[in-house]
């Protein structure tokens, strides 16, 4: 990383200009994100004490923080019908619970929506709440009534301050081939979904890819997940200029990927703030991980992508009119998050973004960002566009140098 220390060569101009607009994102609005990012509260607290002191038979139940292989171990032992009374008993931790199976993660999430719609429809005609909370509490309502929509399968929940989820398109168990979307700020139960700016949140950004994969290889046996079980920054305040959030998301992300059944290869497709959270945590992925693509990216907390110490080919794409091309790339006391992920010299693979409209664009229908997204999730390297005239992208990618595109 870039610091005063150890780049004495930073020039003078770019570096006040980086502090000023740290000491302007300290003044307004640093302070202010901090107390909105609310710690576990007592539901969570309720759930794990119970399953702490839980028992199946004789039985104690497994350490929730417990590694995928021992959780899954644990669920093969007691059976189908005992995992179920597990999860009907626990829902809150079972469905957050990564190795137990993904069916089971469906139903018991399905219980804590329910839960949590029956507690939020409670809250809104409380007369203790002013205008502003009964508006959360009527959008809260609709998000979750809409998570529960029949076929969707939610592998992740927690209902706790802003709230996280994950949902998961097509048939996880089956996959040979797995999408993982990591969205950037303000990203939350929420904004999860929209109706207008569809594909700019994480459960269009899924299904626009999901969709553009199937088109690019139908027998392909694709998945996709949107991934929005981290705490994101909240704005663009001083969290978003840090890599706090980001450490703390990048070990979920690990265990999430350890976690997934089966040996499909994943591919993570990390927007914004999420390259950066993909960035920390790239050196720790399995090897499973075989493509991590990132786009509108503030930086990945490295100056190389060599620096990155991952197996997985690295790619990264930025439209033309993306605001983010004048962000700082660079990292002073922690704060900024380094190179420039399109600078030749950091040595991604240069995708062309043609069509994607600023910084929230990259997934719309049409697109060749959208395009180049879907070849990777489906290994189609033959079929990527290029930033480059010359089709380096695919260099060195056996089987996908011979038809070159730019």
């Amino acid at each position: 990383m870039t610091s005063f220390d150890s780049s004495p060569t930073l020039p003078v101009g770019r570096a006040l200009l980086a502090l000023a607009v740290v000491f302007v994102l300290l003044a307004t609005t640093g302070w202010t994100t901090v107390r909105h990012h609310r710690g576990p509260g007592d539901l969570r607290a309720r759930a794990l004490n119970a399953w702490a002191h839980g028992r199946i038979g004789q039985r104690a139940l497994p350490d929730p923080a417990s590694p995928a292989p021992r959780i899954a171990a644990f669920f093969d032992s007691i059976g189908p019908s005992s995992g179920t009374r597990l999860a009907d008993a626990h829902p809150l931790v079972v469905g957050n619970l990564n190795g137990a199976p993904v069916t089971l993660r469906y139903r018991a999430n399905r219980l804590s929506l329910a839960r949590a719609l029956a507690a939020e429809r409670g809250r809104v005609d409380d007369p203790r709440l002013n205008t502003a909370g009964r508006h959360e509490a009527l959008r809260r309502v609709h998000r979750f009534m809409s998570l529960m929509r029949r076929g969707r399968q939610i592998l992740a929940f927690d209902p706790t301050g802003p709230g996280r989820t994950a949902e998961v398109l097509g048939d996880l168990d089956r996959a040979r081939r797995v999408s993982v979307i990591v969205p950037g700020v303000d990203t939350n139960l929420l904004t999860f979904q929209k109706t207008h700016g569809r594909y700019t949140a994480p459960a269009g950004m899924a299904e626009s890819l999901y969709a553009a994969e199937r088109s690019a290889a139908p027998a392909s046996g694709t998945a996709v997940i949107a991934w929005a079980d981290y705490t994101a920054p909240v704005g663009l305040g001083i969290d978003a200029a840090l890599g706090r959030l980001a450490e703390n998301g990048a070990v979920r992300l690990v265990e999430m990927t350890d976690a997934l059944p089966g040996t499909s290869r994943i591919a993570l497709f990390c927007h914004s703030y999420g390259s950066v959270l993909c960035g920390v945590a790239a050196h720790r992925l399995p090897a499973r991980v075989t493509d991590m693509a990132v786009a509108g990216s503030p930086g990945m907390r490295v100056d190389s992508a060599a620096e990155l110490s991952t197996r997985a080919r690295v790619w990264a794409m930025r439209d033309a009119d993306d605001w983010i091309r004048d962000v700082p790339n660079l990292e002073v006391g922690g704060v900024g998050h380094g190179a420039d992920p399109v600078a030749p010299e950091f040595g991604a693979r240069l995708l062309s973004a043609a069509g994607a409209a600023g910084h929230a664009g990259y997934f719309e229908p049409g697109t060749e960002s959208l395009d180049n997204f879907a070849a990777i999730g489906v290994g189609a390297y033959q079929d990527l566009t290029c930033a480059g005239a010359d089709g380096g992208c695919r260099r060195g990618i056996s089987g996908a140098e011979g038809n070159i595109r730019a």
